[in-house]
């Protein structure tokens, strides 16, 4: 390769997309009225061409429809009215941002009113309840997507392509980290469903973070993980009820790929993720959190170059994708198999810690 920097110019950032505004809008009702929802989701289907949001869903009607008033949607509905099927004719679509063991409920529930689905990560707090939420939405013949937003990122998608072509030789090694001061930065008060097994599931910083660097792995390599192996830590106050205040581990992928992650959610916020071939290596940091640009490093050999990208919102990104698939009818991926392969390779994780042993 003896100009690696014009090897990586040309790349098309939205390559799936055929869709334009003419065919659209697909209309949203986004269930959860959280600060994702209020702060991230809505404001990036506003400025979308592919989207709209119609409908806001949450367990009480006052604040539901204050959140519509807030936001400038049209309806604000109780989950009650919601699974009556009110408003339902207003919307195509449903975003599910609740609690994760709120998931299957509120997908059940589309999937009976043939309504295709974006699911947040993780899309459940257990396999088993995964393994339903597929099951719901087999039998009603709706799509079902989870929203791993990283794999509608231009930098991801451009560090798939190069792994794909080759550029950094066979993959050795994967490194990545993903960590944020949940606790002191965002919300202060412990009593929230992050840190509650019964809303998140199991874990706090698997679930929650580590699972980014995981699924981002996973499909940039475009393999699945084999076998996993962990080291976990909770000490501090906030976190009594989950083992993962700190996590380490380990997922061994096909051809002998080792991946080595860690996540936090009482750390520096910071992520990355660094990919090393036989020839060369190819490094996003920062990574993973919507509100920094990724930056891109690809090297081989004596050569190396930084790839620049025009910022995206990658929120906006995926609603675009999702829409797109729907409104041109073609295969949506990451469906809910995949989803599935983290929920189970998270649930291994937590239950798999390693033994101390004195050295």
């Amino acid at each position: 390769m003896s100009d690696l920097a014009a090897f990586l110019d040309s790349f098309d950032e939205r390559d799936w997309q055929e869709a334009d505004a003419a065919d659209g809008p697909v209309r949203f009702a986004m269930v959860g009225v959280g600060w994702w929802v209020t702060d991230q989701a809505a404001p990036a289907v506003a400025a979308s061409e592919l989207c709209e949001t119609t409908v806001l869903v949450s367990r009480g009607k006052e604040k539901a429809a204050q959140a519509a008033a807030d936001l400038g949607v049209a309806h604000g509905l109780s989950s009650a009215e919601f699974a009556d099927g009110v408003a339902a004719d207003d919307y195509d679509a449903v975003y599910v941002c609740t609690p994760n063991a709120a998931h299957l409920e509120t997908v059940e529930t589309a999937a009976a009113l043939g309504k295709p689905v974006l699911c947040e990560k993780p899309m459940e707090a257990s396999a088993e309840r995964a393994e339903a939420m597929i099951e719901a939405c087999e039998a009603a013949d709706v799509p079902l997507m989870i929203a791993y937003r990283m794999q509608t990122d231009p930098v991801v998608r451009r560090a798939r392509e190069l792994v794909a072509a080759g550029t950094i030789g066979d993959i050795a090694h994967v490194h990545g980290h993903m960590s944020q001061s949940l606790l002191r930065d965002m919300f202060s008060d412990p009593d929230q469903w992050r840190l509650n097994p019964e809303l998140a599931g199991p874990g706090a910083s698997v679930t929650d973070l580590g699972v980014y660097p995981l699924n981002t792995t996973r499909f940039v390599l475009d393999a699945d993980p084999l076998a996993v192996q962990s080291m976990l830590y909770s000490e501090h106050e906030g976190f009594e009820d989950v083992p993962d205040e700190r996590a380490a581990f380990t997922v061994r992928f096909p051809d002998g790929v080792f991946a080595s992650f860690s996540a936090s959610q009482q750390a520096h916020e910071t992520g990355f993720l660094r990919i090393v071939g036989t020839e060369g290596e190819i490094a996003l940091d920062p990574a993973f959190f919507n509100r920094n640009d990724a930056g891109l490093t690809v090297a081989r050999g004596e050569q190396a170059a930084e790839i620049d990208f025009d910022p995206v919102d990658q929120m906006e990104e995926e609603f675009d994708y999702f829409a797109d698939r729907l409104l041109t009818g073609r295969e949506i991926y990451p469906d809910g198999e995949h989803g599935l392969t983290d929920i189970r390779a998270v649930e291994a994780i937590l239950a798999g810690e390693t033994e101390m042993r004195t050295l």
